[in-house]
């Protein structure tokens, strides 16, 4: 389960925008929600995370992915 996050009073995942079932769909609502510039997607050992930027390079949104096992 993919879930986008905002940022909220200065916490980067601070309000849930959304959840999707593929990383397609989750970046189509973060475009849409967040109007971000720039991503950058890190895998965990159990989570992928994608962190979204504005043009200063500042989080303003991450999209987090938790694996099982």
């Amino acid at each position: 389960m993919w879930k986008v996050y905002k940022e909220h009073n200065g916490y980067v995942q601070g309000e849930l925008v959304s959840k999707h079932s593929s990383e397609s769909a989750a970046l189509k609502a973060a475009t849409k929600s967040i109007k971000f510039s720039f991503s950058e997607k890190q895998k965990r050992e159990k989570e992928v995370r994608i962190w979204l930027d504005d043009m200063n390079h500042s989080p303003i949104g991450i999209i987090i992915k938790k694996k099982r096992g």
